[in-house]
């Protein structure tokens, strides 16, 4: 059986031996390049013959973030899987990942089996995420509960349209008249109201008209 051709990009020297140790003894896989940092990766991706097929990215490294480098490694490596890996799991993180292209998402939590089973499952074609991930996954694409009219005031309505067209809080309360203190608590307030705990998902709820 032809071997999966694996990449390590990972900055703590501890978990990048620890995982090389386990996923490169692993009869089913073949280490091809193990990096500390992007830059690294994509100094060693001008190197080797044949390419990997699966790369085990940490979303924080030195220098380019795993998340700034998803778009170059996905134009060097069009055909293969990036799983990233990293200890967040808010859903900004999560969802920037997966916009970059991130095709699996990973916690360092996770047991050794289960970057195992991550990357064999990637590299067959699935998404495998972590059960804490996919859960703030299936939590943003749900849809709202049908919500009464007038639910959120005309001012939080109001802030809730400069969120939508990109500006920051200091921006919106240029924009509104308000200071960035009292901007900030009109969020907090759409937050609960809407069920929402990021701006990405309350954008997403305004553009799906929820």
């Amino acid at each position: 059986m032809e071997k999966i051709r694996l990449a390590l990009v990972e900055d703590d020297p501890e978990v990048r031996a620890l995982l090389h140790a386990y996923l490169c003894q692993q009869p089913e896989l073949d280490c091809v390049i193990v990096a500390g940092s992007a830059e690294d990766f994509l100094q060693q991706l001008t190197e080797v013959r044949v390419g990997p097929q699966v790369v085990l990215l940490d979303v924080q490294l030195p220098g380019l973030s795993g998340i700034e480098a998803l778009p170059l490694i996905r134009q060097r490596l069009p055909e293969a899987d990036v799983l990233m890996q990293t200890v967040f799991d808010d859903a900004d993180t999560i969802f920037q990942a997966l916009r970059q292209g991130a095709t699996g998402y990973v916690l360092k939590s996770a047991a050794l089996t289960e970057y195992k089973a991550a990357v064999l499952d990637v590299a067959r074609g699935g998404a495998p995420m972590s059960p804490a991930v996919a859960r703030k996954v299936l939590a943003h694409f749900k849809p709202l509960p049908q919500t009464q009219p007038g639910l959120l005031t005309e001012r939080e309505q109001a802030v809730v349209q400069g969120i939508v067209d990109g500006l920051g809080d200091k921006q919106v309360a240029h924009r509104l008249g308000l200071s960035a203190e009292t901007v900030r608590t009109y969020v907090k307030r759409v937050y609960k109201k809407l069920q929402v705990s990021s701006r990405t998902e309350l954008v997403s709820r305004v553009v799906r008209g929820n």
